[in-house]
């Protein structure tokens, strides 16, 4: 069976003009900052006039453990959104930006896939509107100023030992992980051992998508702490005097994008930060304004919701004042039967026991969200190669623990493959059956958080963490941060720190290996396992079969 690519679906996508799409959500000509014919910014003087408006339902878009099988959480977040607009719902769609790291190395693209895309999906998955160039030069600058700082006197007494602020850059890169700067003599500084995180990991990413206005953007950058004196006083970006110039190199990437999606339905896309080191939802700004503008928002929040969903309901919704009204965990028949232990190769061929037997992860991830408070529903995301009988047993299984699963041909049909799915939305939505709250208070104690995240989501029997990072996590309570919650960076293939254990497991152990404080965007970092916050490339890049074809058009992007 023969099927276009995504990249040749959203070649032939019938585009409208952006401000026509703007029109649709009564955002006016003016108020939109044109890049190109097809996407726009939005004027921060029109999102503040928006204030008094009241707010429309916020959908979170979730999903299980990711699998080599592929789930098509994006995928379904923009059906979903066309779906509500087909059933006569004026919805929203908001996800993040791509990075272009994932996009040259194994992960691609981030808009979706087959009739349930967002374009233009070549510039959204390459340099888009300059966002990530603008966090990525910002966060470098305050880099380098703090270096200059050390090298013109050190005013500050800044050891140099203990400058805790690294460097980043968008691309997949092992060999910055871990290196040594000012190497050259004296007229190049005092050598140091520092690294590169890949940009999506930035502190400066984490605030752009956490701050409310510019003014708010302004003030958390200056929060950042960049280094601690020999006496560890800690030293903040406001002190290096780095915070006005980096909000200036912000000033427009602040701004949501607006694009469309195939069925020129209306979609932000702005922020990036990735859910398993960072924490994994588009911006704040984005969202709120999508709330202004429709009855319905439906967004989405990276990777599984062991990850993605924890973190946007404990970090985004707790920071922005958010309360989601549903959510959707997307699963397919393909991923049950990998979790129920079937290879990838022999995927096609019916296997209901292999189905049943993978079933428990979806059902730990039901459980979850339904402990934030939040109703659920479960969208089986469609492939051609689900038999009736095995989409039989995933809907008695999610039956079974009090949800219900829809069946959504979203990918092959567009909306029309996905107004179940949105009536059952809609339905939950306007139940009035949420009663969101996080998951652990504010003044419980950090070390405490971790734990609890560790036991109620992993389902872990125990943290491990040596005594020096639990004297981290003291210090910082002691010096005012023991409100902040807890952004955990742990493998996105598990509840478990092991990648290779799928399923559901218990009895397992969550080993600590390093803490971060994040204070301008306002969490802590809990590094878990092997996961690193600089990916590399595999062994076989996606950049090898990426090019230019004879018309000028990209190739092997997705």
């Amino acid at each position: 069976m023969a099927f276009k690519t995504d990249i040749e679906i959203a070649r032939e996508a019938k585009k409208k003009p952006i401000m026509e799409i703007g029109q649709k959500l009564g955002i006016p000509s003016e108020h939109l900052l044109p890049y190109g014919h097809d996407k726009a910014k939005v004027s921060q003087e029109f999102i503040k006039s928006l204030a008094g408006k009241p707010d429309g339902k916020l959908v979170l878009v979730t999903a299980i453990n990711p699998t080599p099988a592929g789930e098509g959480k994006t995928t379904t977040t923009v059906g979903l959104g066309d779906g509500l607009n087909r059933i006569g719902k004026k919805a929203v769609i908001c996800i993040r930006e791509a990075s272009l790291g994932p996009n040259f190395g194994m992960k691609g693209g981030a808009a979706g896939g087959g009739m349930a895309q967002v374009v233009p999906m070549e510039e959204m998955n390459l340099h888009f509107t300059g966002d990530f160039h603008a966090i990525t030069s910002a966060h470098n600058l305050l880099s380098a100023m703090i270096d200059n700082h050390i090298y013109w006197g050190n005013e500050l007494n800044i050891d140099a030992r203990r400058v805790v602020w690294r460097r980043v850059m968008d691309m997949n890169d092992r060999a910055l992980r871990d290196i040594v700067v000012n190497l050259g003599g004296v007229s190049n500084g005092f050598p140091r051992q520092t690294g590169f995180d890949i940009t999506v990991a930035s502190e400066v990413m984490a605030i752009l998508c956490l701050s409310n206005d510019l003014e708010d953007l302004q003030k958390r950058l200056g929060d950042i702490v960049v280094a601690y004196t020999r006496e560890k006083k800690p030293i903040y970006c406001r002190d290096i005097k780095a915070d006005g110039a980096m909000t200036v190199l912000l000033k427009d990437a602040m701004q949501p994008n607006l694009v469309q999606t195939l069925e020129n339905n209306p979609a932000f896309v702005h922020g990036g930060p990735f859910a398993n080191i960072a924490h994994g939802c588009n911006s704040v700004i984005a969202t709120k304004t999508a709330l202004k503008l429709g009855e319905y928002v439906v967004t989405e929040a990276g990777f599984g919701a062991d990850l993605g969903a924890e973190k946007f309901f404990d970090i985004k919704c707790r920071k922005a004042g958010l309360k989601p009204s549903a959510a959707v965990i997307v699963a397919t028949v393909r991923a049950m039967k990998m979790n129920g232990g079937v290879a990838k190769a022999d995927l096609g061929a019916e296997n209901v026991e292999a189905v049943k037997k993978g079933c428990p992860n979806l059902g730990r991830h039901i459980a979850n969200v339904k402990s934030f408070g939040v109703p659920v529903v479960v969208a089986i995301n469609h492939f051609y190669s689900d038999t009736d009988a095995e989409v039989a047993a995933v809907k008695a299984y999610v039956a079974e623990q009090g949800a219900e699963a829809i069946l959504c041909k979203h990918w092959a049909n567009g909306s029309a493959g996905i107004e179940d799915l949105a009536h059952a939305v809609v339905k939950l939505a306007e139940s009035g059956s949420s009663n969101f709250a996080p998951l652990y208070p504010d003044e419980m104690p950090l070390f405490q958080k971790v734990e609890t995240i560790a036991k109620r989501i992993y389902h872990a029997d125990e943290v491990l963490a040596d005594k020096s990072i639990r004297d981290q996590l003291k210090a910082w309570e002691a010096a005012g941060y023991g409100n902040l919650p807890i952004c955990m960076a742990k493998t996105q293939y598990s509840f478990t720190t092991d990648p290779n254990l799928r399923g559901a497991p218990t009895g397992h152990s969550v080993p600590v290996r390093e803490v971060r404080l994040s204070a301008g965007a306002g969490f802590i970092v809990v590094i878990c396992g092997e996961i690193m916050t600089m990916p590399g490339l595999p062994k076989v890049p996606s950049a090898e079969v990426i090019r230019l074809n004879d018309a000028g058009q990209v190739e092997g992007l997705f």
